[in-house]
């Protein structure tokens, strides 16, 4: 049981017997540090329905806990606020039951309940991974990760954009231009070699639009007229009508860029338990038009096109089959969504991890899944994330200008490398055990860094300063963990054995607290989909231990128990920070 649980359930009891009310919410907040204790009572709120002054019933509230609760030791009352002080022997107590869980804070799935499907990634099969897919598969395997610690099965799951005129602007530059290269060939991972034909499909279409341009077409009119844009919306016309050779070149460089994408997830150390791809679900949605049709959710136009309604929401009228009966996106996002649920019967919500330029597409979508009758669309969330930018400013992938990936992760490999050895930490590894170790660092830094950030938030990111080793980064945080397993190392003595009776320092009890909070702030992190809440407790986490470790000894304690339960506290603020680190991705190396 929490210490809030306990204290709330003691304080209702203390307002009935002293004023014969009834409570049902009593509100807390840390103890400001100017003032002794450990957690604050607000008494604003119950002046009203108790009828006195603040620091009278503060007063009468503290008394009671002091005489009728073991946890409470003092207390003291400033304006509208009890503060209260907890015993020395709540928290040693406390840490006994949990210094040997090695999953404290982690809950597991209840039987029956209903999973959370989280969809990542999403990528178009025409140009590698860059920069911003970086953020939104960090954040989703992350969110994820979350959810199932918090006690729910995950599912992780991606729709992979294999189909439509970008797809066909590449298998068009790789015929034209390719002279039949391959992955193996060139040497390149295939998703590199596919986007190279992206970029170079570009370059052709902007010089022809120049060319009619310059024979005096208007430059609308030159986009739609050049013979590269007229060949591609032909070539998917012919994908769509299953021409052999067409469906050939499709499956061959997709399947190029799937294996390059594998390798990336790879390295990125992120995965799913399942895929789909919009060149099979393009059509779902279609009969569920019908359905929406004969229920009055959707009307048809005069033209035979099919709308929704929204204005009385606050949206607009949405279009979800065309006049010639093709659908749009949402027709295909309404029968995915529906499809997922057949597949995975047990799944009883989503998260959509996409970027912020969809929020009204996702509005759209979840009200008339709703309005369509299924009871699961209350529990849909769109984890929204903001643009991320470089100090040298956007990325465009037509222009081949983008971040890639693999080549950031390299790079953040290689800064750990520099950084590393500028501090001369390496003594005694081999070149093995560095190249480890270096990915580690740098991967670990790009991952804190971008997931420290709200998701909503657009964000800059600059690698230099996410690999240093002081402040809130990755690194800093590995390093206190690495710091920790230096000194269990050390340690030559029987660490399993519980101590009681302590007096604590009160570093000790900080450091305790702070290890309390994670079990909550691992549901908070799952409830707003925010990484950010993990990521930030583990600094605060990790500061409280360095604070505790520059001002406590450990190993050099004289007093047999108090070194042992110091160490005992270092192991589990370690595993703390290990655990909170999974949830975001991040490795955390046993030396550095």
């Amino acid at each position: 049981m929490t210490l809030h649980h306990t204290l709330t359930t003691h304080i209702q009891k203390a307002v009935l017997e002293l004023f014969n009310i009834s409570i049902e919410k009593v509100e807390f907040q840390a103890t400001r540090k100017e003032f002794e204790g450990d957690i604050t009572m607000v008494v604003f709120p119950l002046v009203k329905a108790l009828k006195g002054n603040p620091v009278e019933i503060g007063n009468q509230i503290g008394n009671y806990l002091v005489t009728n609760v073991n946890e409470v030791s003092k207390f003291n009352v400033v304006g509208g606020f009890l503060n209260i002080v907890i015993s020395d022997a709540f928290y040693v107590e406390f840490f006994n039951t949990i210094k040997n869980n090695e999953t404290f804070g982690f809950v597991a799935p209840k039987e029956g309940e209903k999973a959370v499907m989280v969809e990542y990634s999403s990528p178009n099969t025409n140009k590698p991974l860059h920069l911003g897919h970086i953020r939104n598969n960090l954040l989703g395997y992350s969110v994820a990760e979350i959810i199932k610690a918090s006690g729910k099965k995950v599912y992780k799951t991606q729709i992979i954009n294999d189909r439509g005129i970008h797809i066909c602007k590449s298998m068009l530059a790789w015929q034209k231009f390719g002279n039949g290269q391959t992955p193996a060939s060139t040497g390149l991972k295939g998703d590199k070699l596919v986007g190279n034909f992206y970029v170079e499909f570009d370059k052709q279409y902007k010089k022809e639009i120049s060319e009619l341009i310059a024979q005096g077409k208007t430059e609308d009119e030159a986009k739609k007229l050049a013979p590269s844009i007229l060949e591609a919306q032909q070539m998917l016309l012919d994908w769509e009508n299953g021409k052999p050779e067409v469906i050939e070149l499709w499956k061959t460089m997709n399947q190029w860029v799937y294996d390059g994408f594998a390798q990336t997830y790879k390295n990125l150390g992120v995965d799913f338990d399942s895929y789909y791809y919009e060149s099979n679900t393009y059509l779902l949605g279609k009969e569920v038009v019908q359905f929406g049709l004969e229920k009055g959710i959707f009307e048809k136009d005069s033209d035979g096109s099919v709308w929704i309604d929204l204005t009385a929401d606050g949206l607009d009228r949405k279009i979800v089959l065309r006049s010639d009966g093709t659908a749009v996106y949402m027709t295909q996002d309404i029968g995915t969504a529906i499809q997922r649920v057949k597949d995975f019967p047990d799944v009883g919500g989503m998260v959509y991890t996409v970027g912020n330029e969809q929020d009204y597409h996702f509005k759209v979508l979840f009200l008339i899944l709703k309005k369509l009758g299924f009871d699961w669309a209350d529990s849909l969330y769109h984890l929204s994330y903001g643009m991320v930018e470089l100090p040298s400013g956007k990325m465009k992938s037509r222009e081949g200008t983008v971040v890639d990936a693999d080549d950031l992760m390299a790079e953040m490999t290689t800064t750990a490398q520099t950084i590393s050895e500028d501090l001369g930490k390496l003594d005694g590894y081999s070149e093995e055990e560095k190249a480890v170790l270096f990915k580690t660092i740098g991967l670990g830094a790009l991952k804190y860094y971008m997931l420290k950030v709200d998701p909503k938030k657009q964000m800059m990111f600059n690698p230099e300063e996410s690999v240093d080793f002081a402040g809130n980064t990755g690194p800093f945080i590995q390093y206190t963990y690495a710091r920790i397993q230096s000194i269990l190392r050390k340690a030559d003595f029987d660490t399993t054995v519980s101590i009681s009776g302590l007096e604590l320092h009160e570093k000790e009890k900080e450091l305790i607290k702070q290890v309390q909070l994670f079990p909550e702030v691992i549901q908070n992190a799952a409830e707003n989909h925010s990484p950010a809440l993990i990521a930030n407790y583990t600094y605060d986490l990790v500061k409280e231990f360095n604070s505790f470790y520059q001002q406590v000894s450990i190993l050099g304690e004289e007093n047999h128990d108090k070194k042992v339960f110091r160490v005992q506290l270092s192991k589990s603020v370690g595993n703390t920070i290990k655990n909170a680190f999974l949830l975001l991705g991040i490795e955390v190396p046993e030396r550095m």
